[in-house]
C-alpha cells in the first residue's frame, strides 16, 4: 500500500518584529516543518519499516523556499516529494482551505494511495480544516484529531481513535481509502539524520503546477481576504526619569503627588 502525507510549511514570527505594508517583514519570518505534520509523517514511515507500506509520498503546496524543508521531510524517511507552486500562485496566501483541497486533490487521485496523512493544524493559521477538506474534495471517509489508528487489510478498513471536546475520545472504523488528521503525541517524531540530509539533497523534488493539475485560474480566485496588520495606537504618554535611584524615586513620588494617584 502507498501513503500519502500532506504538510505544510510553517512561518514562524521572531520577538521582535517590524510590519510593512500590512504584514510582518518577511525578514522576520523563519519558515520550518509544521509540527503536526511531523506526527503525521513519522505514522507513515514507521508503517513502512513495519512493512504495511511499501512507499511514503508527500505532498506541499509552496514556492521554491519551500524545497529546504521539504528536504527534511525526505531525511525523515519520506521515499518521494511533490511540490505544488505556478506563476498563478505568487502572492497568494492561500488562505481558503478548499483551495488547498483542489489544489491536492488531483495529486492523491493520481498517486491512488491507500491512506492521506495530515496534521491537525498548522501553526500558524490553526485552521484545522484541510484535511477534512481534501476528503470531502475526494468523496473520502475521515477521520480528525486521531490520536491513534489500526489498519485492517483484510477488512479494507482502518480503525481510528480520536479526540472529541471535553476530554471525550470516540473509536470508530473507516473504509479504505481514507484520510486522517494525526494530534500530535501520537507518536515520537524522529530526528532527521547527517546521512538523510545529505541523501534528501541529491532526491529531485516533482514540481506540478495548477495547469498541469487541471486546475483552473477560476479555482484560484481567494475566497478569503487577509486584513492587515497594524500596531495598536498609544493610549498615553510615557515619561522617562532620569538620574540615580534616589533621584528616580523623589521624581517618581512627586509625579503620583501631582497626578492625584496618591495624597502627600
Amino acid at each position: 500500500m502507498k501513503i500519502l502525507v500532506t504538510f505544510a510549511e510553517v512561518a514562524a514570527v521572531a520577538d521582535n518584529f517590524e510590519i510593512e505594508d500590512g504584514a510582518v517583514a518577511d525578514r522576520y519570518l523563519e519558515y520550518d516543518l509544521n509540527e503536526w505534520d511531523e506526527y503525521a509523517l513519522e505514522a507513515a514511515v514507521s508503517l513502512r519499516e513495519e512493512g504495511i507500506a511499501e512507499e511514503v509520498v508527500t505532498v506541499t503546496i509552496g514556492p521554491e523556499r519551500s524545497a529546504d524543508t521539504i528536504r527534511m521531510a525526505l531525511a525523515k524517511g519520506a521515499d518521494r516529494a511533490i511540490r505544488i507552486w505556478g506563476d498563478d500562485l505568487e502572492g497568494d496566501p492561500l488562505e481558503d482551505v478548499s483551495t488547498r483541497a483542489a489544489l491536492m486533490a488531483p495529486v492523491v487521485e493520481a498517486e491512488a494511495p491507500t491512506l492521506v496523512l495530515s496534521g491537525v493544524q498548522a501553526a500558524d493559521d490553526g485552521y484545522g480544516s484541510t484535511g477534512v477538506s481534501l476528503a470531502r474534495t475526494l468523496g473520502w471517509q475521515w477521520g480528525a484529531v486521531v490520536n491513534d489508528f489500526t489498519l485492517d487489510r483484510e477488512a479494507d478498513s482502518v480503525r481510528v481513535r480520536r479526540e472529541l471536546e471535553g476530554g471525550i475520545e470516540e473509536l470508530t472504523t473507516l473504509s479504505l481509502p481514507a484520510v486522517l488528521t494525526i494530534q500530535t503525541g501520537i507518536n515520537d517524531p524522529r530526528y532527521a539524520s547527517l546521512r538523510g540530509l545529505q541523501e534528501a539533497q541529491k532526491q529531485e523534488i516533482d514540481v506540478q503546477t495548477p495547469a498541469e493539475l487541471g486546475v483552473g485560474a477560476d479555482r484560484l480566485e481567494p475566497r478569503l481576504e487577509r486584513g492587515e496588520l497594524t500596531e495598536p495606537p498609544s493610549r498615553g504618554d510615557t515619561e522617562y526619569v532620569e538620574g540615580d535611584p534616589p533621584e528616580q524615586a523623589t521624581a517618581i513620588a512627586e509625579q503620583l503627588i501631582e497626578s492625584g494617584v496618591v495624597q502627600e
